[in-house]
């Protein structure tokens, strides 16, 4: 099952269908009956809603477009994820993130809970994303391969040799 096939089942409501269904609620609350207030997961989106549900560890799993244009908007979040130990992955298409929520383009989605029957698939997608993005060591590689220059090198020696002369007068000092 692919991440798209599990998102579809939580796609939020259309505003006709929510519309209707607050018709009926109230309907039933003036007749006397009492309010269904059943919560039903769903796909959250949005940038800033999506960011405070990482930084309250409530996301499951994000999914982040890889075509939002500016780019600086959407950069950072790979960073926060991994610092709060949320999965995330990198889909294809931003167009393709807007239809799971009923809009033309989302940059970033995620998912807060799921029923039972798809929790299992839902921990497969997880280990996947931690897998392939969380843990990849290729994109947290370090630059320059530690080689320093003549400069640099000399600069570190040079400081160095002061403080193995300053450890000495103090081992003298000490006796």
């Amino acid at each position: 099952m692919t991440v798209f096939t599990l998102l579809n089942k939580y796609r939020p409501e259309t505003p006709a269908v929510k519309k209707q269904r607050i018709k009926e609620a109230a309907a039933a609350e003036a007749s006397g009956g009492k309010k269904d207030s059943k919560y039903v997961p769903q796909v959250k989106y949005g940038l800033k809603h999506v960011t405070t549900l990482i930084e309250d560890k409530k996301a499951e799993l994000v999914l982040i477009a890889n075509d939002v244009d500016p780019l600086e908007l959407v950069i950072w979040l790979p960073a926060l994820c991994r610092k709060m130990g949320v999965p995330f992955m990198i889909i294809k298409d931003k167009a393709r993130l807007g239809t799971l929520v009923h809009k033309k383009t989302a940059a970033v989605v995620c998912l807060t809970q799921v029923n039972k029957e798809d929790q299992t698939t839902l921990d497969n997608l997880k280990t996947a994303a931690l897998e392939k993005f969380n843990n990849n060591t290729d994109l947290s590689r370090k630059w320059g391969g530690g080689i320093m220059g003549l400069k640099t090198k000399a600069k570190l020696e040079k400081r160095a040799k002061a403080l193995a002369i300053d450890e000495a007068k103090k081992a003298a000092a000490r006796k």
